[in-house]
């Protein structure tokens, strides 16, 4: 229970930091932005009688236009906590009206900015007063009421902002009508390639762990069952008969893992952090979990989560040379996005075939797969999926 208190107050303070944050930086930003238009613009007057290199410094123009427009909509996804846009493909005349049309949101956020500077102020010079004991208790009760109702609108106002500012990004630099149903058909033709793929991938990895893992160990199963039917001497026999009932048990154990690694069946009636809770008793990396999703998703959402975090326990187990794994599950707003890090070496290969399995996984179910290993570490793998 104090744990998921603890979790709360976290989400609450970040609920509020994010924006906050988020509006202040785009306040700075904005004055950047005007700067660069207001040069450009100077520019394009300045050789507006050589026409060719009037082209030229449009074309750049656009181009390091597209590039702020990015670095915005990267700003208001990590405020927002929401995983980061696409690449800009609006037209220039959008990208450019986008940044002109940020000096509103930046103006009010200025102005929400400076009222909670002006806040604070008066706090601390209340709390000084009554420190100093030149107010009354009354009087300070009455001011720490006065304030929070104060703080409470104020806060709402930023979020507002932040509301704006991404209704702006929304708007100018997302493709709309015609050109987002011809950018999603493409998206789905790629994801389709990829399921196929993914698909094709797990045949042949299945097949090679029955033909060199469990085909084998039948195989010499055989052999000792036969040396034991043929063999005159009874204890030599009963010996090649534990062996046998031994090389039996771990062959269950191995079709097992097979079956498993085709289907977590235990999902058919167990929720995914009790099955993870299974798959970290058994690694010999120790694995935290946190689990925080009210509603059960689906069933294709829970087992390409299971497979994301079952592929790198054994990853780290095997390669990173880690102290800990831990697993984070949290629902954000219509999208459950896990994450999974760990202490170890770093330097993980995105184009390695696990990998690229994992990501084929996610990006079927029109999700979002990132990895970051820099040598020495830690790897963090995050896959994002929509929920609803």
């Amino acid at each position: 229970m104090a744990e998921r208190a603890a979790h709360g107050r976290r989400s609450w303070i970040a609920a509020v930091a994010g924006p906050t944050a988020g509006v202040v930086l785009g306040v700075l930003t904005a004055v950047a932005e005007v700067l660069f238009l207001l040069l450009a613009g100077l520019v394009v007057v300045v050789v507006s009688p050589a026409p060719a290199a009037r082209r030229r410094i449009g074309t750049t123009t656009i181009r390091y236009a597209r590039r702020i427009a990015e670095w915005e909509q990267h700003r208001l996804a990590v405020s927002a906590s929401q995983p980061p846009p696409p690449p800009v493909r609006a037209s220039g005349p959008r990208v450019l009206g986008y940044l002109a049309a940020r000096l509103l949101p930046a103006a009010l956020g200025l102005l929400t900015a400076g009222l909670l500077v002006v806040g604070a102020v008066l706090a601390a010079i209340v709390v000084r007063s009554f420190v100093a004991g030149t107010m009354t208790a009354a009087g300070f009760l009455l001011q720490g009421l006065i304030g929070a109702a104060l703080l409470l609108v104020n806060l709402q106002a930023i979020a507002s902002v932040a509301t704006l500012d991404r209704w702006l990004a929304r708007g100018l630099l997302e493709s709309h009508t015609r050109a987002a149903l011809h950018q999603r058909i493409s998206e789905l033709t790629v994801s389709r390639a990829r399921v196929l793929t993914a698909v094709d991938a797990e045949r042949q990895r299945i097949e090679r762990d029955l033909h060199d893992g469990l085909q084998q160990r039948l195989v010499a199963l055989g052999m000792l069952l036969g040396r034991a039917r043929r063999s005159r001497d009874p204890d030599k026999a009963g010996a090649l008969l534990v062996q046998a009932h031994e090389d039996v048990q771990r062959a269950i154990d191995e079709l097992r893992d097979v079956a498993w690694r085709v289907y977590p069946s235990a999902l058919d009636h167990t929720t995914l952090d009790e099955v993870l809770a299974m798959v970290a008793q058994r690694s010999a990396t120790p694995v935290q979990i946190s689990y925080d999703v009210p509603v059960r998703p689906a069933r294709p959402i829970e087992t390409v989560l299971y497979f994301v975090a079952c592929e790198a326990i054994t990853n780290t187990t095997k390669h990173a040379r880690a102290t800990l794994i831990t697993i984070e599950i949290e629902k954000r707003d219509a999208r459950i996005e896990m994450r999974v890090r760990d202490d170890g070496t770093g330097g993980a290969d995105p184009h390695g075939s696990g990998l690229q399995g994992l990501a084929r996984r996610v990006t079927a179910l029109d999700g979002q797969f990132d990895l970051h290993s820099p040598p020495g570490g830690p790897t963090t793998i995050r896959a994002v999926l929509p929920c609803a």
